[in-house]
């Protein structure tokens, strides 16, 4: 049986109706932004510490300074948390820009200094302001999928990351989550239980491929979600379940 050189997704990706490019910028780290991300990030890991029993594998593979590009699976709402919390560097985090209509997440987004993008749209400026980044020396966070699982388990990656990756020429580290599940944690929490997460960073990677070869964002869009795919439990590979280990 042949393998699908790129799976496809069940339903449309979403597609933002808002349009605001304005508020698409790499953020200055100021002294204040990098204090309040230090705070942030002490919080995330006090919060994650009292809600779940986080386990977290492969740190050492963690790259000590940038250019870097950094990919995760995304099965729910806490996943920005639990790898905020894990990580032992604040990266730039792009955010869907409708989270901007939650008075406080736009109030933590804007002190954060997180990258509005907005989803399904050729987003130039969101892509100039990860470029910029990786000038900087800065890591860059990203969901290849997308949006948040419909399923549970990884649907088929969008060409964004493979896009970042070939530009900038920048290594890809990727890190996977599994228990992080919305519903899961919340259960767990009715019951006064702290859920079992794992989070994996697997070992940085290049993209063995040029941005001008025929097929280079599908091919490398491949081998991205196929890695990612390789560090989660066979249930949790989504379409991409014919990878083997």
């Amino acid at each position: 049986m042949s393998t699908p050189l790129v799976p496809s997704s069940p339903t449309p990706k979403p597609v933002s109706k808002i349009w605001q490019p304005d508020l698409t910028r790499l953020p200055r780290l100021t002294a204040a932004r990098l204090f309040f991300r230090w705070i942030f990030r002490l919080k995330c890991r006090l919060v994650v510490f009292v809600c779940t029993k986080t386990t977290v594998l492969g740190l050492e593979n963690y790259p000590r300074r940038g250019p870097a590009l950094v990919v995760i699976n995304h099965l729910g709402d806490p996943d920005a948390l639990l790898v905020i919390a894990a990580l032992p560097y604040f990266p730039e985090v792009f955010v869907k820009i409708e989270l901007r209509d939650l008075p406080l997440l736009r109030w933590l987004g804007d002190l954060l200094g997180v990258i509005w993008i907005h989803r399904g749209q050729p987003d130039r400026r969101a892509i100039s302001a990860a470029l910029e980044a990786f000038r900087q020396g800065r890591m860059v966070l990203i969901a290849p999928e997308g949006r948040e699982s419909l399923t549970g388990s990884l649907e088929a990656g969008t060409e964004g990351a493979a896009f970042l990756a070939l530009e900038a020429g920048v290594p890809v580290v990727p890190v996977t989550l599994t228990g992080s599940e919305s519903r899961h944690i919340e259960d767990n929490l009715k019951r006064f239980r702290r859920s079992p997460v794992t989070v994996t960073i697997g070992k940085p990677f290049n993209l063995p491929i040029q941005k001008k070869d025929p097929g280079a964002l599908q091919e490398g869009t491949r081998l991205i979600m196929e890695t990612l795919a390789r560090q989660l439990p066979p249930e949790f590979r989504g379409v991409y379940n014919y990878v083997k280990e």
